[in-house]
């Protein structure tokens, strides 16, 4: 039983329920498995005073407010034209009003001590006390986290502290030195005493260190923050050798991001290994939503089949952005669609298939250049480029002819769906193709000798099958 635990944010939701439903303090603790003392404590620790009157009504608190005559009690509506009220009916005039008496609600003296759950409440216009569970946590978290920050030592410690440790410093010994044969006089850890010597707490600074001045201090290391802590769980890489050597001529696919100026906008790459076909969309951020928002685009536009036949088993890194895999795994109504497994922390030479090909993508964009100053179109148009380059490893073929050979041009078993082929490559290579005919000289651009006249078949094919109309004349 969690009675001597702190209160969590659901304990403090649950007591702002009850307190709105008029429950006791012994009925809440009950509830949350507290003592009612406790309850007591944190609804009066964490009041909230509020002056908004009542509905119609100005805020006023004056114990004489329902019988007072007076008008132009206050400079503010001394000299306002449109004056036609009583000052009882106004509520600014008790700052300046010499008759001014404050009256606290009676009930407010007595548990519970708040507002909530009291039915005069929409027609009160006194000043009252509210117990917001929200604003409790944030509270409460500050409180704990100031607690922990500065430095709990006395003056009268750091005096007796800098009367041992200046002096010597000063005189050219290490802090290690000093620390190491006083240690039963400090009654302080070294670490404690380097911070101490940072903080400027002693009459010795750092610059009467010498091995500290020339010391760059230690970098930060980036916080991370992932949905789920517990993915990599049944996703590890043993998890994935296992599954594969069960589903052997299972097609993968690989996942990465490709970062250009860090935490800045990046590119989400998805290879398919078996036929070097690599696709990448741009993201605002290097967050988990927008990877699940792309896959969750795909899973719509290809259909639960195509989807399905494309994306059977993914590999991701251990990246903050693939932290929500079941977003991924899953669709909206709870049906498996894919495997995501996880590599080896810092062995990204495990889905080398889409680290190799991003060589390719850093000829165009370089490392540490502004991914945002591209747009998704430009993206797609350097992968039609990529996409169409002769590979060796592909028998002298392009990416985009070994994806059309094994996937095909045959429809889906699914009644009323297109070639999946061609909702890819559709999506994918026809808008280009008509950008590069016209800006780039025909498609050679970024180095890649592109066919612009396989790109115009590919394209004249998929919008027949999709639309049944062929762009000829683009």
């Amino acid at each position: 039983m969690a009675k001597y635990k702190k209160l969590t944010r659901e304990d403090r939701v649950s007591i702002e329920s009850a307190l709105d439903r008029r429950d006791s303090f012994k009925t809440i603790a009950s509830e949350t498995g507290k003592d009612c003392t406790t309850i007591s404590k944190e609804v009066r620790a964490h009041l909230i005073f509020r002056k908004d009157g009542a509905y119609g009504r100005a805020f006023n608190d004056c114990a004489l407010r329902k019988s007072c005559s007076i008008l132009d009690a206050c400079s503010k509506c001394r000299y306002s034209p449109d004056r036609a009220r009583r000052c009882s009916g106004c509520g600014r005039c008790t700052s300046e009003c010499v008759l001014y008496k404050k009256e606290t609600c009676r009930k407010l003296l007595k548990p519970p001590y708040v507002c909530n759950g009291c039915p005069d409440r929409s027609s009160c216009t006194l000043e009252k006390r509210v117990y917001d569970a929200g604003k409790a946590q944030d509270e409460y978290s500050t409180v704990m986290k100031e607690s922990r920050e500065g430095i709990a030592v006395s003056e009268l410690e750091i005096k007796r502290l800098d009367s041992i440790i200046s002096p010597l410093l000063l005189k050219g010994q290490s802090l290690h030195h000093i620390y190491e044969n006083h240690r039963a006089e400090l009654m302080v850890s070294e670490r404690t005493l380097y911070s101490y010597v940072s903080d400027g707490l002693f009459s010795a600074r750092n610059i009467d260190m010498p091995r500290v001045v020339r010391m760059s201090p230690r970098r930060k290391k980036p916080d991370t923050i992932k949905i789920d802590p517990k993915c990599r769980e049944g996703r590890k890489r043993e998890d994935f050798i296992v599954f594969m050597k069960g589903h052997p001529d299972t097609p993968l696919v690989e996942l990465d991001s490709v970062e250009g100026i860090r935490g800045d906008a990046v590119l989400l790459t998805i290879t398919f290994v078996h036929t070097g076909l690599q696709l990448a969309y741009w993201r605002q951020a290097n967050d988990s939503q927008s990877v699940t928002d792309i896959f969750a685009k795909l899973y719509f536009e290809l259909g639960p089949v195509d989807f399905k036949r494309l994306f059977p088993v993914c590999l991701a890194d251990n990246g903050s952005e693939f932290s929500d895999p079941k977003k991924i795994e899953f669709d909206a109504n709870g049906n498996q669609r894919t495997h995501v497994f996880y590599c080896d922390a810092s062995a990204p030479y495990q889905k080398g298939s889409c680290e190799v090909r991003h060589e390719m993508i850093r000829r165009i964009i370089p490392k540490h250049t502004d991914i945002s100053l591209y747009s998704q179109e430009q993206i797609l148009l350097m992968m039609c480029h990529i996409n169409s380059y002769g590979r060796g490893t592909l028998g002298n073929k392009s990416p985009y002819l070994k994806f059309r050979s094994i996937i095909g041009d045959k429809p889906s078993n699914h009644a009323g769906l297109p070639p999946v082929f061609y909702i890819v490559l559709y999506s994918v290579f026809y808008p280009f193709w008509c950008v590069a005919k016209k800006f780039f000289n025909n498609g050679a651009v970024f180095g890649f000798p592109v066919c612009c006249d396989i790109l115009h078949s590919v394209s004249c094919q998929a919008s027949h099958r999709i639309h049944g109309v062929c762009h000829q004349n683009t």
